[in-house]
């Protein structure tokens, strides 16, 4: 099926799918993740609550399902308790903190790559109707009111934008999948390229890298997830303005989160993380050129 037809599928989309249960197998809790606590997996199944956005995130999960996208999971609609119900994706995941083994630079590149194909896969996803699959679909920056002292760009694709360690599916040392959708929104691609770069690089002051990654080399792991993912010439040259760019937001909608949502979200800001992002903006505005050159 084309993404024409599997973008007009969703006009329709059945927010109310049922999942009938084939078994009853015993459930296995899951890693908890920063914000969503009560994830098990039950067979080759793994349920998660249901939140505000996951219509909305079915419906991706589904147009990534229609045009061929197999490193995702398959939305399969709510249980008898009401939890969203997704395919189990074999494989590993990093810890937290993350191992040594999750540092590897060609695991680096896949990760970058692996997102390339992903954005490639999304792109036209409900783009003529506001990057809404239906009426009434919401993403999770809905659920928050932030001011921002800054336009943000106009969005190109919906992509998943949380692609830490924990999230990435490895196989014999390579990206092959990705969980927790929660985040998905409405970006751009350069985003979506940073996103990675946030979380893999990681792009943070090296004091608060994790010890597990010693002797990290910020600038050349950056180097290779530009050149994996593929950036323009013009995207490289806007990636540090970018960068910059994004950890204001982002303290902006972390403290927004805190106040207005609760829960994991004021737990994070509790342990710190506003602090940490603001080391991460000085270490950017520190190191613009080096970024820049590294980028280029």
């Amino acid at each position: 099926m084309d993404a024409a037809v599997a973008a007009d599928r969703h006009l329709t989309f059945d927010v109310d799918r049922v999942y009938r249960e084939v078994d009853h197998a015993v459930e296995s809790p899951l890693p908890r993740g920063d914000v969503t606590d009560g994830v098990v997996r039950v067979g080759d199944t793994v349920r998660r609550p249901h939140q505000p956005q996951s219509p909305a995130v079915a419906a991706y999960l589904d147009h990534l399902e229609t045009v061929g996208f197999d490193g995702s999971p398959r939305y399969l609609g709510r249980d008898a308790q009401g939890r969203d119900v997704l395919t189990y994706l074999p494989g590993d995941v990093a810890g937290d903190p993350p191992e040594p083994w999750a540092a590897d630079l060609d695991l680096l590149a896949s990760v970058a790559a692996f997102v390339r194909r992903l954005d490639d896969a999304s792109a036209g996803f409900a783009a003529d109707r506001d990057f809404r699959p239906f009426p009434g679909a919401v993403w999770r920056p809905d659920l928050v009111r932030v001011d921002l002292p800054f336009s943000t760009p106009e969005p190109e694709l919906i992509t998943h934008l949380d692609v830490t360690p924990q999230n990435v599916v490895v196989r014999a040392g390579r990206a092959v999948g990705l969980v927790d959708f929660d985040l998905a929104r409405p970006t751009t691609r350069l985003h979506s390229m940073h996103n990675v770069a946030l979380h893999w690089v990681p792009l943070r002051d090296p004091a608060d890298i994790w010890p597990t990654w010693p002797d990290t080399d910020q600038l050349a792991r950056l180097r290779v997830v530009a050149d994996s993912y593929g950036l323009t010439d013009e995207q490289r040259a806007e990636f540090p303005g970018l960068a910059i760019q994004h950890a204001e937001v982002s303290y902006l909608s972390m403290k927004a989160s805190a106040e207005q949502l609760g829960g994991g979200w004021q737990r994070m800001w509790d342990e710190g993380v506003g602090a940490l992002i603001l080391r991460r903006r000085d270490w950017l505005l520190d190191h613009r050129d080096d970024v820049a050159a590294a980028v280029a």
